[in-house]
């Protein structure tokens, strides 16, 4: 891995709260639109679903925080398959500020808390 991106370079945020000024580059990282909400209120640069989970390991999962380092395996192997994807998000938060989008409930236990980790450490240890 190339240069390490910094922490705050890449923040988390749920797609029912007011986009901000200091978001950066907003990215849904969801591979299903959230609910009731308009593509304007989201103010996204960019909808990268393909990294998101599947349909079946979003399912398995269900946000049961007891699955969740078995998530982040499984999850960790499927972005491994977008390792592209993976390093166009460095890039960006190489460069500045970026805002991972995300729709859960559970702001602890989700794809983008993952996908953050990812995008900090790589795709081990998680």
């Amino acid at each position: 891995m190339s240069t390490q991106v910094p922490e705050d370079n890449v923040r988390l945020k749920r797609a029912y709260e007011q986009p901000s000024a200091d978001d950066g580059a907003r990215i849904l990282v969801d591979r299903l639109w959230p609910r009731a909400i308009s593509k304007e209120a989201l103010a996204l640069d960019q909808w990268m679903k393909v990294i998101a989970p599947s349909t079946e390991l979003r399912r398995w999962f269900g946000h049961d925080p007891g699955r969740w380092q078995e998530f982040c395996r499984r999850y960790a192997a499927e972005v491994h398959e977008h390792e592209d994807l993976l390093e166009e998000l460095r890039a960006r938060a190489r460069k500045g500020r970026i805002t991972l989008v995300f729709s859960a409930r559970d702001e602890r236990h989700n794809d983008a808390v993952a996908l953050r980790g990812f995008i900090l450490h790589g795709l081990v240890n998680h």
